[in-house]
C-alpha cells in the first residue's frame, strides 16, 4: 500500500513542476487520503462501500492525463485544473455507479483495452524524460543517468526472478532504495530537504489553490474514471469469491460510489483520484487473511504516516534517473494490462482490428504532434489536443459504428470482467 502511494506522487509532482517541499507535502497527503479512501470502501455505510478487505490507491491510468493537464499551455490547464477535473470526475463516477449495468455495454474489451494501451504508451515518454534529464542542465543524457536507471531496472527484474510473495510484491520500492543507495555512494543524493521538513503537520484542503473546472480536463479524468470503474467491478467480484461472500448489484453500486467519493476527497485534499487495487486480490488469496480489521489497521497506520512530513521527505531524495528506471516497468505494466484486455477480443473480425488500429494510432499520433489541431476552433482544440481523449473517443465511436451494441463480442460483459480478475488460486 505504501509503495503504490509513494511512487505516483514521485512521478507526477516533478513532472508538473513542483518543488521538493511541495512534493513532500503531496506524498504526505497522498498517504493520508489513501488510508481515508480505503476506510470508506472497507468500513462502508448505507450508501458507500463494498465492505470487503480492499486497499485503494491512485489509479495509474490517471498519471498521464494529470501530467498532460498540468503541463499543457492555455486555459483549462495547470494544477488547479487537475484537481477540478478530479472532483468533477468523482461526482460523475458516483452518478454513473447507479447505471453501471447500462454503461458497461459501451466499453467492451476492444474499447477499454485500446484506452489502457494508449494511456500506458503515452506515459513512457515521462519515464525516459527522467532518465535523460533536461537539456542545458548538468548531467543531460549522461552515462551516469543510464547507469542508475539500468541498476534500478535490473533490480526489479532480478527480484521478480529470484523472490516470491512479499519481497516480489515490493520489488519496485526496493529497487528505488537500491538505486538511491548507489546514487548516494556516488555523491548524488542531497538530504537537505529531509532536515528542513517538520515532524508533524495537519492535512490542508485546497493547499495548491482553489480548483478550476474545464471541459477538456474533466473529460480526460471521466474517461479514466470509467475505465477504473470497470476494472474495480472485476476486483469486487474476484475478492468476493476469495472471501466466500456473495455480493450483488447493490454492493457493486456502493463500492463504485465509494470510489467516486474517494476521487472527490482526493481532489479536495489535492492528492489523486483513487481506485481499487487489484493486487490485493492475489494477496488475500495467498495469505488467507480475509478480515477487514487488518485493512482498517493498515489504513490507520498509513494515515498516521501521512501526518509525518519527514517520512514523506525521505522519498523525495530519489534521483530522477532512478525514478525513471522504475517507471519503465510500471508504465509498461499499464500498457500490458491493456494488451491483456485486448487478448479477449476476436481478432478474426476486421472491425475489431480497425477499432484498435485507428484509436491507438490517433491517440499516439496526437500525443506526439498535438499541433495537428492547431487551426481548428479553440473549444474543440482543447479537447482534441489530448491524445488520450482523442484515442478514447475514437475507440468508443468506432465500436458503436462497427460493432453496435448487439455484437457477440459485447455479450456477457460482466462475466468477462469477473473471469479476468479471479486469481488462479481461487478458480
Amino acid at each position: 500500500m505504501y509503495a503504490g502511494a509513494v511512487v505516483v506522487p514521485l512521478i507526477v509532482g516533478p513532472a508538473i513542476g513542483m518543488t521538493q517541499e511541495q512534493l513532500a507535502y503531496l506524498i504526505s497527503i497522498d498517504l493520508f487520503t489513501c488510508g481515508l479512501a480505503s476506510l470508506f470502501q472497507v468500513w462502508g455505510g448505507k450508501y458507500f462501500g463494498v465492505k470487503l478487505p480492499i486497499l485503494m490507491g491512485c489509479a495509474f491510468q490517471a498519471v498521464g492525463p494529470m501530467i498532460a493537464i498540468g503541463n499543457s499551455p492555455g486555459p483549462g490547464q495547470g494544477i488547479t485544473a487537475i484537481y477540478g477535473a478530479i472532483i468533477a470526475a468523482g461526482i460523475v463516477v458516483m452518478i454513473l455507479a447507479q447505471f453501471m449495468h447500462k454503461i458497461i455495454k459501451f466499453f467492451p474489451p476492444v474499447v477499454t483495452g485500446s484506452v489502457v494501451v494508449i494511456i500506458g504508451t503515452s506515459l513512457i515518454g515521462a519515464a525516459m524524460g527522467n532518465i535523460v534529464g533536461q537539456p542545458n542542465k548538468p548531467g543531460f543524457a549522461s552515462l551516469t543517468n543510464l547507469w542508475l536507471a539500468g541498476i534500478t531496472l535490473l533490480s526489479i527484474v532480478l527480484m521478480n526472478r529470484f523472490f516470491s510473495g512479499y519481497m516480489k510484491s515490493i520489488s519496485v520500492l526496493l529497487s528505488l532504495v537500491i538505486g538511491t543507495a548507489v546514487a548516494w555512494f556516488m555523491g548524488l543524493v542531497d538530504f537537505a530537504v529531509v532536515g528542513k521538513a517538520s515532524w508533524f503537520h495537519m492535512v490542508e484542503p485546497f493547499r495548491f489553490g482553489m480548483p478550476t473546472f474545464h471541459l477538456t480536463a474533466i473529460l480526460s479524468m471521466v474517461l479514466v474514471g470509467i475505465v477504473s470503474m470497470i476494472e474495480s467491478t472485476g476486483v469486487f467480484f474476484a475478492l468476493s469469491e476469495v472471501c466466500e461472500k456473495k455480493i450483488d448489484g447493490n454492493d457493486i453500486k456502493r463500492g463504485l460510489r465509494a470510489e467516486g467519493l474517494a476521487q472527490v476527497i482526493g481532489g479536495i485534499f489535492q492528492a489523486f483520484p483513487y481506485t481499487t487495487y487489484s493486487q490485493n486480490v492475489g494477496l488475500v488469496a495467498m495469505t488467507g487473511v480475509k478480515t477487514r480489521k487488518v485493512v482498517v489497521a493498515a489504513c490507520l497506520i498509513i494515515m498516521a504516516l501521512g501526518l509525518l512530513p519527514k517520512v514523506a521527505a525521505i522519498t523525495t531524495i530519489i534521483p530522477n534517473p532512478v525514478l525513471g528506471g522504475a517507471m519503465i516497468p510500471m508504465f509498461g505494466m499499464v500498457m500490458a494490462s491493456g494488451v491483456r484486455q485486448l487478448s479477449r477480443v476476436n481478432f478474426q473480425r476486421v472491425e475489431n482490428m480497425l477499432i484498435i488500429a485507428i484509436s491507438v494510432g490517433l491517440g499516439l499520433g496526437v500525443s506526439i504532434a498535438p499541433n495537428v489541431f492547431a487551426h481548428i476552433p479553440e473549444k474543440f482544440r482543447l479537447i482534441m489536443e489530448s491524445g488520450i481523449v482523442t484515442g478514447s473517443l475514437a475507440a468508443i465511436i468506432l465500436n458503436l459504428i462497427l460493432n453496435g451494441l448487439g455484437d457477440r463480442d459485447q455479450k456477457d460483459m460482466m462475466d468477462v470482467i469477473k473471469e479476468e480478475h479471479v486469481p488462479e488460486t481461487v478458480s
